[in-house]
């Protein structure tokens, strides 16, 4: 069995508390009061023909600070030619998930899953944008959160969630924000696609249950392994209605 330093075991313990937090991104010295962002999840692949659009419609969506837009690049098109340089199986395991949990009978990309809830062609900006107003109806009841930026440590205030009590994963997921990939074969050979919050590692911290919390955390440890943005992510289930996310851009 893998033994965690004190650090790491503290490090952990500090992102535990992180649980049902409000989309934020932080500036030097900012204070903030946050309530009700949607969670917005991109699969794609490099090999799909049809996925640019859906890449450039993530990038206006990942630069919105009202959302947690984030890209799963996934691998099951690989076999046509090109292997994604940027896909994992996790990724690809997530979504099919998803398409349990929503009832699709597969996976397909370039498709846009809202919230834990919804889902839409990724490159439909009319469907994902009203996907996103319905799922804001699902936000009230969260709690307030206010935050603090100062010497580089970031300082959270959380309140309960009376009426939120729920059995909740924790997800701890670190991206990079721009990843420009020239694709040498395959459906999309000759482009230079460039991809947005791209997902680099994601795993579970452990499971909420609606308590108030305060804590702070170390930006340096959370950029560690040159990740400049990452985002917690309270969701019931493995995949499901996600309860709130926090975001922080380095």
């Amino acid at each position: 069995m893998k033994i965690l330093s004190r650090e790491a075991r503290q490090f952990a313990a500090a992102l535990f508390l992180a649980l049902s937090i409000p989309l934020f991104t932080v500036h030097q010295g900012a204070v903030a009061e946050t309530r009700g962002q949607v969670v917005v999840e991109l699969y794609t692949s490099q090999g799909c023909n049809s996925c640019p659009p859906a890449d450039r419609l993530l990038g206006k969506l990942a630069a919105r600070d009202d959302l947690v837009a984030l890209t799963f690049n996934v691998d099951y098109w690989d076999y046509l030619g090109w292997k994604d340089t940027l896909a994992q199986p996790a990724h690809t395991e997530r979504q099919r998930h998803y398409a349990a949990a929503l009832h699709n009978r597969s996976v397909y990309t370039p498709q846009i899953v809202i919230g834990g809830r919804q889902h839409a062609v990724g490159s439909d900006a009319a469907a994902v944008e009203a996907a996103i107003e319905a799922e804001r109806r699902h936000a009230d009841g969260l709690p307030d959160l206010r935050l603090a930026h100062k010497d580089g440590r970031i300082i959270v205030s959380l309140a309960a969630a009376p009426g939120k009590r729920a059995d909740a994963t924790v997800w701890l997921v670190r991206y990079e924000q721009r990843r420009d990939v020239p694709i040498e074969r395959g459906e999309n050979a000759g482009n230079n696609l460039s991809y947005f919050n791209v997902v680099r590692d994601m795993r579970a911290l452990g499971q909420w249950r609606g308590q108030a919390m305060q804590m702070d955390l170390s930006r340096e440890e959370l950029a560690e392994g040159g990740r400049d943005g990452c985002a917690i992510i309270v969701q019931q289930g493995p995949v499901g209605p996600i309860l709130a996310a926090a975001r922080i851009t380095f």
